[in-house]
This record gives C-alpha cells, structure tokens and sequence, in this order.
C-alpha cells in the first residue's frame, strides 16, 4: 500500500513523499483502517518540521485525521465491525491507504455524515468545543480570539453563539471580515486598522471581556492580553507567528491575570469517557443543525502532497485542505 513519509524534518512542500509500505495488521484492541479522506491540520505540518510537542523516529509516516471503512478486527474488539465507516482524530500516519488504529480512539460516523465533514470531525472541533468546555463560560460572556479565520476560530466562534457566548474574533488582514462573513460568522475585527482595539471595545460595550484565546503568539498575544478585563484569563492555543509571547507586564500585574496553555490532545487523552462522549454528541447535534459548519476548501491526491501542504497556508482558504488516495 501507500503511504505518504518524510525522511528527515524540515518544509513539507519539501521533504514530503509517497512510499510504497506493507500493509499494518491489527493486535489486540486495534482495528485496521481503509482511508477514505484525511484532513491536514496545522500541527501535522509543525510534526514533520520536527517543532510540534511530538517528534516522531525519523524514518516517519504523518497525518493523525482520517475518515475511513474498518478492514480488520484486531483480538477483543467487539463494538465495531468490518464494513462500518470511523472516524479517527489521533492516530498517527493516518496519511496512508490503510491505518491500524486503536478501536477505543474511534468514533463511528452516521450515515447523514458526509465524508468530507468526518474526515475533519474529531481533531479540530473536539479541540473547539473542549476548550470552550475548560472555560466555564456562562451564557451572555464575553471573550475574544486572534486567528479567528482559522478551523478552531470559525468552530469556537459557532458553538460559542450556539451556547450563548459572545465571541469577537481577531484577523490580521480586513478581507477576513468578509471571508468570515461569508460562514455568518460576525464581531470580527482585523487589526491591520489604526483603531481595532477601540473597535473591540465598542463592540463589547461595558461588558469585560473574560477570556482571550491566543493562537498566533509574539506580539498578537500582548494585544489580547490587553482586551481582558480584572481577572482575566489568556489561553495558549498556538504559536502560528512566534514561539515567544509578548506581553506586557504591567496589564498581568494590574489585571490580575492568568495565562495558561491549552493542548487539546492532553486534554482529550485525560477526560472522562461520558464527558467526551457528551461533548461528541453536542458536535453531531450542532452539525445537524447547521450551527457548526466544517466547510472544505480543495481535495488533492496524496501524489499532490507537497502541493496540499503549501496550500495550507495561503491566506483567504474558505475551508479544509484534505487528502484522497
């Protein structure tokens, strides 16, 4: 079979090739996987640059998200069954004709469930909607997002006015406000304008903003720092510009703020099985709703691999980029 490796780290519009591999048997416990569609996310590419929280042996395989048939039975699994369409959000090198997964990470996907929509179902907006969970948000709060044109912002942006929380999103460029429009997605600002903050502000009028959520780092994490109100909490989700924070301390000593990080695979890996199986129950009900969108940009072939990877980065995306076979 095949699948799509890289021999050392570095640029995957680089270093990204398609190999022909043997074919991986289930143990106990696990099930082999026939992929149908694989989503690429931004810490898959940070993966094979060697600068994510994971680094894999070198040679390595890539990709944690597909969508798939189940082939094989592994020994003792009995809750899914050969022919029956998964979904699988953390099984690394899932960028390939056919995985091994462990059954317990697998989600079965319901028929009214597109193949494109479950293809990117578990990673990003269980990462979404379980940092919304960590967040203990009332209904009528306020709080604010940079990278809000990307998957985790648009998702948090949706189930945040699903659940009754006000989210203003933060872009870098002014043609993001359409962009996100688009998705009826508004309260956004783009802080390429003179007069943003005070645009955030009158958006949330008297309000204090509770929380900000900081996925881009370097300066951009001051400048959410600097929206919070009293006792205000600044959420690490990423690091897209800069691995280094810049923030004032004169708004963490005054504000009386917190910073803390958020890595979703953690958080996943420790919650309870019936909070997570609630939380997936809230994503489903919220797709079939129309409430939460998961829109797909273009579909390329794993011989397009390099050219995906570079695509993922290009500004204006209205959607996922994602891998066929």
């Amino acid at each position: 079979m095949r699948a799509v490796m890289h021999q050392e780290f570095g640029d995957p519009a680089e270093v990204l090739t398609v190999e022909d591999v043997e074919v991986p048997q289930p143990g106990p416990g696990e099930v082999r996987v026939r992929t149908l569609l694989a989503a690429i996310h931004n810490h898959d590419l940070w993966t094979i640059r060697g600068s994510y929280g994971f680094k894999p042996e070198l040679p390595a395989r890539a990709g944690t998200e597909a969508v798939g048939v189940v082939e094989a039975l592994g020994e003792g699994v009995e809750h899914l069954a050969v022919g029956q369409r998964v979904a699988s959000g953390g099984t690394f090198g899932a960028w390939a004709e056919e995985f091994v997964a462990r059954a317990g990470g697998l989600i079965p996907v319901p028929d009214g469930v597109p193949d494109e929509v479950a293809a990117q179902l578990v990673s990003m907006p269980f990462s979404a909607i379980s940092l919304l969970e960590s967040l203990d948000l009332q209904p009528g709060d306020w709080i604010v997002q940079n990278a809000a044109n990307g998957a985790v912002g648009r998702m948090v942006a949706q189930l945040g006015k699903a659940r009754g929380v006000n989210v203003i999103g933060l872009v870098r460029r002014t043609a993001g406000v359409a962009e996100l429009a688009a998705h009826d997605i508004d309260r956004i600002v783009a802080t390429d304008t003179d007069d943003w903050a005070d645009q955030v502000r009158a958006i949330a009028g008297d309000a204090p903003i509770k929380v900000g959520v900081d996925s881009v780092g370097g300066k951009a994490s001051g400048e959410v720092m600097s929206l919070l109100a009293e006792n205000g909490v600044l959420v690490v989700f990423g690091a897209m510009q800069s691995p280094t924070m810049e923030i004032s301390s004169g708004d963490v000593i005054f504000k009386q703020a917190t910073v803390r990080g958020f890595w979703g695979s953690t958080v996943s890996r420790t919650m309870p099985a019936e909070q997570r199986r609630a939380l997936f129950g809230e994503l489903i009900q919220r797709i079939s709703e129309g409430s939460l969108t998961l829109p797909v940009d273009t579909v390329y072939s794993f011989d397009e691999v390099r050219t995906a990877a570079a695509a993922n980065f290009e500004p204006g995306r209205s959607g996922k980029i994602l891998l066929r076979p």
